[in-house]
């Protein structure tokens, strides 16, 4: 007898064909054995994957649909499920909820002939929805929500909400609805609490009032309006609420939180008026980069949307680094961003406040002057021990910090340290450095100081001097809250809401400003506006507007997630969007080939009206532009190949393409210069009746009269700055440089209503991508960056 193996136990007999057939296509095996049990299920399975030609296997996604098919299509539609299962295998339906809608349109359509658009627009065929419109619906359906979320937290039903946003993108991907509005719970809510992990008690139905409570009622107050409640928004709703006169204080060694004494607090509200009050803190040590916009975008946005007020701080409290320059650029970028600053101050503004405060300071115990190298400082932090002057008596302090203030100590030979704890895991706590001697004059407050505060001790003094209620920052702060905390508990200040977010990292770029830098230094890029930088300047001069940024950074949302690299297509879908609402098209040809049309008579020229604005009516006289078509155009090299293809849309010998908003011509000659690979000029002839419908279509510039060349311009193309997605990884960043990020095209050539285009000017170049005029323009030789590329790749002329 045979056996299997040792205990004798025979083998279990092979998974018949069926099974095999339906886990190919990724049902789990539970449901898979359930269909084999059912002879109906498997049969109308079985046939609807030979239907679909996936017999040996699919995606998952895919199976799972046909396995709807199989079970639940309408028996009396049963001559159109072909089509749908093509539909299904081709990815035109690819959600169960498009397959639902065309299920039940099937299902009274019956056996009658399809209306295949009818068809396509019920089940939504070819409609996109994106992930911004998504997170953009989720934000308003948990405003919508938010007195429910607030008040039931985590046992809200996920699944009505879920329903809201599918009920208004009903082609929207599921999960991503369900994990945008699970994320954005956790982002409203914070973590769970052990009250959150208790499953509620059903409520019994209330009694109807008796009568005579209906006075009590009545006399009741009424609900707060819209505006009395907290309104939301993609802003943060800390689970303490934003309002911080309520909020409690705590430590566990790393987090702290605000705690205001009554008195405190109510000098706080005198000056502020209860008002929102936040603040911009830029170090005037360069140039801003897109993670600015984000960080003006929160700053500015909340106190915008809570009816409060926003300051721009210049954090100056390094004048080594710092210049004039900087500070105007940032002052500008501000205004083009679209932000009006409360009030503009500086932290040396506060240098004589916060030199009182270091004095008292010292006069607590609690900051000492050292002496330590910064070698020392290091070694001493890493091995938890406090410095040899840490216990210095304090009128010794007190007197070295005074001649540290009128520049009797030299430099780099003592700091003023706050007496922390130097064995806190945390090293932000380990007694950080409040004062520096620099003998340097300073940019905005002269050369009445010889020493500097350092960040960690003015940041949050002038916070809390400046009556801010939202300190907001970027999540590498975080581990400086307790610091933060820890010096305005000392000195008895005012105590700001604090709250970091996730910093901006976009592919393919460094945001870093010791980078960029570095880069602008060391001239591996023309300057900080360089085009290639994500500095804001870069991306003005490049052509991008402020909306453009500011809609790529409201669609990201905010959350304290910081470990996303965001895809630099991201932000160039946003770059495109609006430029599609402002460029105006027009035609320009990088790489002329000269291309001579025999049979128009030589001096003759033909003005065209060719669209500006693709959606404009008809009888829109400001939709058009004149092109003058003359016996010599214009088109694209890499438009014509002397050996043609089926593939190949442009223009061969004896072959007809369509000129764009012109004629249809074909290539009658070739000429040669000095060998076959130098092609000089294209013989070619115009239909003039247009009864040719060539698939082709190529954008043209003509000379606009007879021997006069068209409009030369100059053309700069910008690629990727890095060829990695994530340089900032590497060892070598600088190596990881794109050699062919920027090319400068000489020579190109232009329509002639492009003569008085002027700097800020934007365009569509049909085929090409989107342009700017650069600021390095001149009277002689336009010059235009281009912005962004065309959703479809330049390459190959095919239909447009």
């Amino acid at each position: 007898m045979a056996t299997g193996e040792a205990g004798g136990k025979a083998a279990p007999p092979p998974p018949s064909p069926e099974l095999v057939s339906f886990l190919a296509i990724g049902l789990d095996q539970r449901t898979a054995e359930n269909a084999l049990a059912n002879r109906k299920v498997t049969a109308n399975l079985t046939a609807v994957i030979t239907e679909a030609g996936v017999v040996s296997g699919c995606d998952k996604s895919v199976g799972n649909l046909l396995y709807t098919v199989a079970t639940k299509y309408p028996a009396n539609a049963l001559v159109h499920r072909p089509v749908v299962i093509q539909y299904i295998v081709s990815s035109k339906i690819k959600s169960p909820a498009q397959l639902d809608a065309a299920l039940s349109f099937l299902s009274t359509l019956g056996p009658d002939s399809l209306d295949t658009a009818k068809f396509e627009e019920t089940c939504g065929v070819g409609v996109v929805v994106s992930t911004e419109e998504i997170q953009s619906t989720v934000t308003d359906v948990l405003k919508e929500n938010m007195e429910a979320i607030v008040e039931q937290r985590y046992h809200i039903n996920v699944g009505s909400l879920c329903g809201q946003v599918r009920k208004r993108h009903p082609w929207g991907d599921a999960k991503f609805i369900k994990e945008e509005i699970d994320k954005r719970l956790t982002e409203i809510l914070g973590p769970k609490t052990e009250a959150d992990n208790i499953k509620p008690m059903k409520k019994k139905k209330e009694k109807p009032a008796k009568v005579e409570d209906k006075k009590t009622a009545a006399a009741a107050p009424a609900p707060p309006s819209e505006e009395e409640l907290n309104p939301y928004s993609i802003f943060p709703q800390p689970e303490e609420n934003l309002k911080v006169h309520t909020e409690i204080f705590f430590s566990d060694g790393n987090i702290w939180r605000a705690h205001n004494t009554k008195d405190i607090l109510e000098k706080h509200l005198k000056t502020t008026g209860g008002k929102v009050m936040t603040r911009f803190p830029p170090e005037p040590n360069g140039y801003l980069h897109i993670g600015h916009a984000k960080a003006m975008f929160i700053d500015f946005g909340l106190a915008k949307e809570r009816n409060g007020h926003c300051y721009v701080r210049f954090d100056d409290t390094n004048p080594e680094a710092e210049k004039k320059e900087y500070i105007d650029h940032i002052q500008e970028i501000v205004q083009w961003m679209g932000w009006e600053p409360y009030k503009v101050t500086y932290t040396s503004d506060y240098f004589q406040e916060l030199y009182e405060l270091a004095v008292c300071l010292i006069k607590k115990g609690l900051a000492y002057v050292d002496h330590q190298t910064p070698e020392e400082i290091k070694e001493y932090r890493e091995k938890q021990m406090n410095s040899p002057w840490r216990d210095r008596p304090i009128e010794e302090s007190l007197k070295l910090f005074e001649d540290m203030r009128h520049g009797l100590v030299p430099e780099g030979k003592a700091t003023l340290r706050m007496k922390q704890d130097m064995q806190n895991d945390n090293k932000n706590m380990a007694d950080l450095i409040a004062y520096r001697i620099k003998f340097t004059p300073h940019p905005h407050a002269g050369d009445k100081w010889f020493i500097y505060p350092s960040y960690d001790y003015a940041h949050c003094l002038v916070d809390s001097l400046e009556n801010i209620t939202h300190s907001l920052c970027t999540l590498e702060f975080d581990i400086r809250r307790p610091s933060y905390y820890w010096l305005l508990v000392a000195l008895d200040q005012y105590q700001p809401y604090v709250w970091e977010y996730s910093r901006l990292n976009i592919s393919n770029n460094v945001m870093s400003k010791r980078k960029l830098n570095r880069l602008v230094t060391e001239k591996w890029v023309d300057g900080w506006d360089d085009p290639r930088l994500l500095t804001l300047a870069g991306l003005r001069r490049r052509g991008v507007s402020s909306t453009a940024i500011n809609s790529f950074i409201r669609g990201m949302g905010i959350t304290r997630s910081d470990n996303s690299l965001i895809r630099v297509e991201r932000l160039e879908y946003h770059i495109r969007e609006e430029l599609n609402k402002v460029a105006s098209r027009t035609m320009v040809v990088l790489h002329p080939l000269k291309v001579v049309i025999t049979n128009l008579e030589s001096g003759k020229i033909i003005d065209l009206d060719a669209k500006k604005w693709p959606d404009a009516p008809g009888d829109d006289a400001s939709a058009y532009y004149k092109v003058p078509f003359s016996r010599t155009v214009y088109i694209e090299q890499s438009d014509f190949r002397v050996k043609d293809s089926k593939d190949y849309y442009g223009l061969a010998p004896g072959k007809t393409v369509l000129l764009r908003y012109a004629f249809p011509i074909k290539c009658t000659e070739v000429i040669y210069g000095d060998n076959t690979d130098n092609i000089v000029e294209i013989r070619a002839e115009y239909d003039p009746s247009k009864a040719t419908k060539p698939k082709g279509v190529l954008h043209w510039v003509a000379e606009p009269s007879p021997g006069v060349d068209p409009l030369k311009v100059e053309i700069r193309l910008f690629e990727r700055l890095f060829l990695s997605e994530n340089p900032v990884e590497l060892e070598d960043w600088l190596g990881d440089l794109n050699p062919r990020s920027k090319e400068v095209i000489k020579g190109a050539y232009a329509v002639p209503s492009l003569a008085t285009a002027a700097l800020g000017d934007k365009f569509q170049f049909e085929r090409l991508g989107y342009f700017a005029v650069d600021s390095d323009s001149t009277p002689e030789e336009l010059v235009f960056n281009r912005t962004v590329t065309l959703r479809d790749s330049y390459g190959k002329a095919g239909p447009k």
